[in-house]
């Protein structure tokens, strides 16, 4: 006889567990971090955060500031926040040190978003097993209530049987790798991005002293 997955599809099982998973998640997260927990499933698909290309960057960046004037940066398209932000409060003529600490208030401010981030997916595993037991307390309950009927005994404990089921899969094969994935994904960016804190403080650390001449040639 051939196998099938025909006695393993129940409906009403899946949309307990289902459902309910995602009932709980939505009821304990704010929606901010339920936006961008959706969001960065995008990030699973996508290609390892490498530094290379934005140290690149920083490098023609502090030539155009050497030849031109690091006012003249103030008219880069950079697409990346951290850098982006970092050339702003040099062309403002902020500090090396303000500049270390704006670099470290993001890296803890992006740390703690994909904690919530992962945290979501973590606690949407934990919460597919208990969804599967409500399935299965679900069934039973139907089948003492069907005792009459025999026939009927079956619809009901399918619901049982396959709630446990789908929830242990859900969580084991589903949404506890998604959270494992998104977990390494932001360490790995974390020490990427690391390497571009040295090359942003060199600069601003080299302009300092630059910028109240240029501050006087403008005036």
């Amino acid at each position: 006889m051939p196998f099938t997955l025909a006695p393993f599809l129940d409906p009403i099982a899946f949309a307990i567990v289902v459902g309910g998973t995602l009932a709980a998640a939505i009821l304990r997260t704010p929606a901010r971090d339920l936006g961008r927990g959706i969001a960065a499933l995008r990030l699973l698909g996508a290609p390892r955060f490498a530094a290379d290309p934005l140290l690149d960057q920083i490098a023609a960046l502090g030539r155009i500031a050497k030849r031109h004037g690091v006012l003249t940066l103030d008219r880069s398209v950079i697409a990346d926040p951290d850098i982006a932000a970092a050339v702003s409060a040099i062309v403002d003529g902020d500090s090396p040190e303000d500049i270390a600490e704006l670099l470290r208030q993001r890296r803890r401010a992006r740390a703690e978003r994909a904690a919530a981030t992962a945290e979501l997916w973590s606690a949407a595993a934990d919460t597919a097993p208990a969804m599967g037991m409500v399935g299965t307390l679900i069934g039973l309950v139907g089948m003492f209530v069907r005792m009459q009927d025999p026939r009927a005994i079956g619809a009901s404990m399918a619901v049982a049987l396959l709630a446990t089921l789908y929830g242990a899969l859900l969580a084991n094969f589903v949404l506890a790798p998604v959270a494992a994935r998104l977990r390494r994904i932001a360490r790995d960016e974390a020490v990427e991005r690391l390497q571009l804190e040295p090359p942003l403080i060199a600069l601003a650390l080299r302009e300092q002293p630059r910028r109240p001449l240029a501050v006087a040639a403008s005036a």
